[in-house]
């Protein structure tokens, strides 16, 4: 018989490793300059900088950051449906014959 607190550890090993590739991302920084616009964004897609010809506007860059946020809160619930069976199949329910 499968031992079902292994399932449990394996998870948790898995969380521990996506937090840390998501620290690690968040670390890192983008530059993109294209003509009198620049935008430098973090490895984990907040928008650190933005400016148009040298002006820059927080409030902007709020505003930006809050659109990203809902695109991938949008992409997570989109795959959270996509894979919802998943967790079944994975022995988080059982079936009986």
């Amino acid at each position: 018989m499968a031992n079902p607190f292994k399932a449990l550890g394996d998870l948790n090993k898995l969380r521990q490793q996506a937090k840390q590739m998501q620290d690690e991302l968040a670390a890192e920084e983008i530059r993109v300059e294209e003509g009198d616009i620049v935008v430098v964004i973090s490895g984990d897609q907040k928008i650190k900088q933005f400016s148009v010809q040298g002006i820059t506007s927080q409030e902007a860059i709020d505003a930006l950051n809050r659109a990203i946020k809902k695109s991938q809160e949008l992409a997570a619930k989109k795959l959270s449906s996509m894979t919802g069976g998943l967790g079944g199949m994975l022995g988080g329910g059982s079936q009986s014959s």
